[in-house]
């Protein structure tokens, strides 16, 4: 048996355990340390304008966060894109909060500025003004974040920028992750790189950056014995994690090239394969670091999506469907949902494919193999 090739594995660099044997050394084992700091200003200075970092448990963690600080409470609205991971909806419901889902356009696949509009005013009309925006770059495709912006001032309503899955990515040369009131990145083991779990909150003020980590640290107010005036959470990143973090941060353009390299790949290998698309940059404004390449498999094409995945499966090669997106979701059932059934289509139609920094040349032979031998 062949052995599995995953959609997208830990690719360590080989630096990360120094930081991680100085923890130990040290015997920072606790969610703060030399490691933590260190990171933060790692990505501070990757991510650029002015930014501050403050690393978390997950990128969900980070998303709970902002919205808390944003005042989102029970009974609140909470416009969010519907084709994502449930990462980027499920804190609305930890506060109480109404999810109302926006569809996505054709060109990233992120949510629609239209559509947008079309929800809030809807949503204004019937006296409910929605107290934050999520805006997600899907797969590390950047979304149109100029139009996304200029709706949401228009209507004064903050956005939350989802870039877990869109470190590296830029629009218009600026990084993913430094546009909304508040950003958030995520290190998961699947990420682009990884602190095994984590995630990082990016602040517009150093005070939003103190008030998270209060927040993230159980609201501990400044006392000599344990007093609390809010509720907090455990979402502190440990020394130990952080310190995988910066040797991972040593390799992330060399990374990311490499995931550039892997969509290359797949266009080249569906080239003249009628009905196969591979996603693509609607133009240069947008740089994706393709941390997933994605494929649309239409009903012209000489395979169906599930014949696909049969042999895809039968080769011990890892695919998946792409998003099911949140207004379809049995537990989001009767949520608002604005838009035409882009996702849906999408959905239907189409599957990540193993895009991982780590594969190598005998990989690349063997899903071409099998695609080969379909066609």
């Amino acid at each position: 048996m062949n052995t599995k090739i995953w959609l997208s594995s830990p690719h360590m660099g080989g630096t990360e355990q120094n930081y991680i044997k100085e923890a130990f050394d040290a015997n920072w084992i606790a969610p703060l340390g030399p490691n933590v700091n260190g990171f933060e200003n790692d990505l501070e200075r990757y991510l650029g304008q002015d930014k501050n970092v403050a690393c978390l448990s997950s990128g969900t963690a980070a998303i709970h966060l902002a919205l808390v600080q944003l005042g989102v409470i029970l009974n609140d609205e909470v416009i969010c894109q519907t084709f994502t991971f449930c990462g980027s909806s499920n804190p609305i419901a930890y506060q109480g909060a109404t999810p109302v889902f926006v569809d996505s356009e054709s060109e990233t696949w992120n949510m629609c500025p239209k559509h947008l509009e079309t929800a809030i005013k809807d949503r204004i009309s019937k006296g409910i003004k929605p107290k934050a925006i999520i805006i997600v770059h899907l797969y590390g495709m950047p979304s149109k974040i100029d139009e996304l912006l200029k709706v949401a001032l228009k209507y004064k309503i903050p956005v939350v920028e989802d870039a877990a899955e869109a470190l590296g990515s830029t629009y218009k040369g600026r990084q993913c992750g430094t546009f909304g009131d508040f950003s958030i990145l995520s290190f998961n083991g699947n990420k682009i790189i990884t602190t095994s779990g984590g995630g990082a909150m990016v602040c517009n003020t150093e005070e939003d950056k103190k008030q998270t980590i209060f927040y993230a640290t159980q609201a501990r107010d400044n006392a000599s014995h344990y007093e609390h005036s809010k509720i907090g959470y455990n979402y502190r990143m440990s020394n130990i994690s952080a310190g995988i973090g910066r040797g991972q941060m040593e390799v992330l353009d060399k990374h990311i090239g490499l995931r550039r390299d892997m969509n290359a790949f797949y266009v080249n290998l569906f080239k003249g394969v009628k009905g196969v698309e591979v996603q693509k940059q609607p133009n240069s404004d947008f740089y994706s670091n393709f941390w997933l390449s994605c494929i649309l498999i239409h009903a012209d094409a000489p395979f169906t999506k599930a014949q696909f995945q049969s042999v895809m499966e039968d080769a011990n090669i890892e695919t998946r469907p792409l998003w099911k997106p949140m207004h379809m979701q049995p537990v989001f059932e009767g949520a608002l949902y604005f838009g035409d059934k882009l996702s849906e289509g999408l959905f239907k139609k189409g599957l990540c494919l193993p895009s991982g920094s780590n594969l190598e040349q005998k990989d690349l032979d063997r899903i071409t193999k099998v695609v080969n031998d379909l066609l």
